[in-house]
């Protein structure tokens, strides 16, 4: 444990590239033959915008309709935002933090999840307002018994939990889950009724080595592999290296990842879920970068840490969704 602890560690404090904000723009890709894979590559070029490469990809609404509409998103259900707790909080602190999301306005056209620590669940759940959803951080692989410290499912539907996010780089990387293990958990918690937030993500180190599609994909294989359908799934896109560190993938190097992504679904799944799945970013998302993020087509909305726990910005990335909108 401790040494996969270290691993991750010397992996978020690895080579930083140049600029102080942003890792090299379309760097560390795979390298392959694929046409999808060469398109991405060749985003490099300063000479081409990422529209002009994705041509074929665009998918923006050409019909009319009343006020504004919604363009550039291509998942076919609403803007998603996850909230991500982690293991943060007191019962007072959460308590200001739930007053704090009663009072601000939320878009309506948007999913809203919060996932707060285990043991303050019920807390929130009897305070928050019903507008947003309760999502748990982890569950058991299957039904209850003899494993200590493990919540089931059947445990967090009994106290209104709605989703659960699986695969966080956390659990994967601190704790020590791998794919396969992952991927049950999901098919076990989709057989019960809840919703999974399914987490893929690199390493700096496999972005570095050019193996990020390689990574995601291998992820992407565990949870089509086990999981019995995709109707209540939502796929968060965490590359390790954001993910509080304060380094956030540029809009073009998330969109890159969520296009390839989808048209691996489209491959290996199928045309209908890939176009029905949301793919949310996550990764140091915050209320200054999220309008850009959000502009991008293939990201329909965000899992969001440290941001999370302060209710105004939270409602800020929510309304976020704003950004696909254009006067009809």
């Amino acid at each position: 444990m401790a040494v996969a602890s270290t691993s991750l560690a010397s992996q978020l404090s690895g080579p930083k590239s140049a600029t102080s904000q942003y890792y090299p723009r379309f760097y560390g890709l795979r390298r392959s033959s694929s046409n999808l894979d060469n398109s991405l590559l060749s985003l490099s070029s300063p000479t081409l915008s990422p529209f002009q490469q994705f041509n074929s990809h665009l998918r923006l609404s050409s019909s009319s309709k009343k006020a504004c509409r919604i363009v550039a998103m291509a998942g076919s259900g609403k803007f998603f935002v996850g909230g991500n707790w982690k293991c943060n909080g007191t019962k007072e602190s959460i308590s200001k933090l739930v007053s704090d999301l009663n009072s601000v306005k939320l878009e309506p056209d948007v999913d809203v999840v919060v996932a707060p620590p285990f043991i303050y669940i019920n807390q929130v759940k009897n305070s928050l307002t019903d507008r947003i959803e309760i999502s748990a951080q982890n569950s058991w692989i299957g039904k209850g018994g003899a494993f200590t410290g493990e919540i089931s499912v059947e445990q967090l539907k009994d106290i209104g939990c709605k989703w659960v996010i699986l695969g966080h780089s956390e659990r994967r990387h601190v704790i020590g889950e791998d794919d396969q293990f992952i991927g049950k958990k999901a098919a076990y918690t989709l057989s019960q009724g809840l919703g999974v937030i399914a987490c893929i993500g690199e390493l700096l180190r496999e972005r570095e080595e050019g193996k990020t599609f390689d990574v995601c994909f291998q992820q992407m294989k565990a949870f089509a592999d086990a999981v019995p359908s995709w109707d209540n799934v939502v796929i968060a896109y965490e590359p390790v290296w954001a993910i509080g560190t304060g380094k956030v993938a540029t809009p073009q190097q998330a969109q890159e990842v969520h296009v390839a992504v989808r048209d691996w679904l489209k491959k290996n799944v199928s045309a209908e879920v890939a176009s029905k799945t949301r793919i949310i970013y996550g990764g140091s998302v915050n209320g200054g970068n999220c309008a850009e993020l959000a502009k991008e087509e293939d990201i329909d909305g965000f899992l969001v840490g440290g941001a999370s726990l302060k209710g105004p910005e939270f409602a800020t990335i929510v309304n976020a969704v704003t950004s696909k909108k254009v006067a009809a």
